[in-house]
């Protein structure tokens, strides 16, 4: 059974973008982008809303890649190689591979895949993420902390849901990034 991530670049008064939907303040160095490479190795399949998904796609086209360095070519192939579930009413299609469109998050749809995956699921996005957190199927939180605040913006954390944490895992980046590693305590 897959464990289902959330994981996050998030400032440090708790917000995945800035006001104005910006999250440039979030961009990895090399020791942060091969934090992210080995725990997306781990993932067989990553729930994604619109607007994440329309984010991520960047990662399936090549023309960009050829003057990037290994770690963030290496996170393209990674990427790829990964299924990709999008939870959309307004995309027809999706022009990435191994990638489906569903219309509608359904909690026990996302249950049965966690049941029957051989590898962990991640979920990228503040709606899709504060849907998954409501239904109780997040089993571990992944934050990297950037030393920045940004003063508003989009919550990386669902408002309105109590979560009993207990830190698994932390660890500090020499450009001040704070990775915090959280089980959910789901409790009956």
């Amino acid at each position: 059974m897959g464990r289902l991530i959330y994981a996050a670049n998030t400032s440090l008064d708790g917000y995945l973008e800035d006001a104005d939907g910006a999250f440039d303040w979030s961009v990895p160095d090399e020791a942060v982008h091969r934090f992210w490479n080995d725990h997306e190795r781990g993932i067989g399949t990553s729930l994604y809303g619109r607007r994440m998904y329309e984010t991520m796609r960047v990662w399936e086209d090549d023309d960009w890649l050829a003057d990037e360095p290994p770690v963030v070519q290496e996170y393209a192939r990674i990427w790829r190689d990964a299924d990709k579930v999008v939870y959309s009413t307004t995309l027809e299609s999706a022009p990435t591979a191994r990638t489906r469109v569903e219309r509608t998050f359904d909690p026990e749809a996302v249950r049965r895949l966690k049941e029957e995956s051989a590898a962990d699921l991640s979920v990228g996005g503040a709606i899709i993420g504060a849907e998954a957190f409501r239904h109780g199927l997040v089993d571990e939180v992944v934050l990297l902390v950037c030393p920045v605040t940004v003063g508003g913006g989009k919550p990386a954390l669902p408002l309105g849901v109590r979560l009993d944490l207990e830190l698994l895992d932390q660890r500090r980046f020499d450009n001040g990034v704070v990775h915090l590693r959280y089980r959910v305590r789901h409790t009956p």
